[in-house]
């Protein structure tokens, strides 16, 4: 069942195009990536979905509901969660404290937040750190905290801005585990993502956007061998290498 429908989807900043007609649609439990080079619109994109952005044309279905040019806490409360590519946590308040802010979207009260705000931080392995003040946390945390705070909100599908930039490869690897547990869970997931291993061993299917325009759509198998996937983005090296690591692993 489709959880997420975008249709036609346009929006424009004066002369510049920034998303041209892109439609695509998710199904419950889906975890996709969105990919594509700066400037391509995968941003923007998530701006009008989330609901920072009204579009200048084209509508977004959520649920079966049209939820085209509604505020984002209305969005947000009727299950679209998102994060940034910049984390900004409340640098004097504790992790537990900062993750409360979403579950003030839904409780009646401190008491039933901080319980929800508990269960998002137990669900992501991180209530070790529920104490520690916002200022004291280091980047990977703060990636954590924002994916928390949004599932408190009570968050059906996630839209992921660019969760591993800044990350050691090591670090990457936990997020890639925690968001396999999260969509493994029931969370519908998008992920904007400029790694290419990262997201091509995380996602089963892969939209890659370039010059304001869904350009591929497919498999990551499909997308790495498709030609315009390659000129736009990946380029010559990335998909030879995607081919030989491919035939190794069928020898294997």
């Amino acid at each position: 069942m489709a959880i997420l429908e975008v249709k036609n989807l346009v929006k424009k900043f004066g002369g510049l195009v920034a998303v041209n007609d892109v439609s695509f649609s998710l199904n419950e439990s889906d975890i996709i990536g969105l990919i594509g080079p700066n400037g391509a619109g995968k941003t923007t994109l998530f701006n009008m979905i989330a609901g920072f952005y009204k579009p200048d044309s084209g509508r977004v279905d959520f649920q079966g509901e049209d939820i085209t040019g509604l505020k984002p806490f209305e969005i947000c409360r009727r299950g679209i969660g998102r994060t940034f590519q910049v984390t900004k946590p409340f640098l004097e308040s504790t992790v537990l404290e900062n993750v409360m802010v979403g579950g003030f979207l839904r409780a009646q009260d401190a008491d039933e937040a901080r319980d929800i705000a508990w269960k998002a931080l137990e669900t992501l392995n991180f209530s070790d750190r529920a104490e520690a003040m916002g200022h004291e946390i280091n980047v990977p945390d703060r990636k954590r905290l924002e994916i928390a705070r949004a599932l408190a909100t009570g968050t059906k599908l996630l839209l992921l801005d660019e969760p591993m930039a800044g990350l050691t490869p090591s670090e990457k690897g936990n997020i890639i585990d925690l968001l396999r547990k999260i969509n493994d869970e029931g969370y519908t997931v998008v992920v904007v993502e400029h790694d290419m291993k990262a997201v091509m061993s995380l996602c089963p299917h892969i939209i890659l956007m370039d010059r304001a325009m869904k350009l591929v759509e497919g498999s990551p198998e499909q997308v790495c061998g498709d030609p315009r996937a390659i000129t736009a983005y990946l380029g010559e090296e990335y998909a030879a290498q995607n081919q030989q690591q491919g035939g190794e692993d069928g020898a294997a």
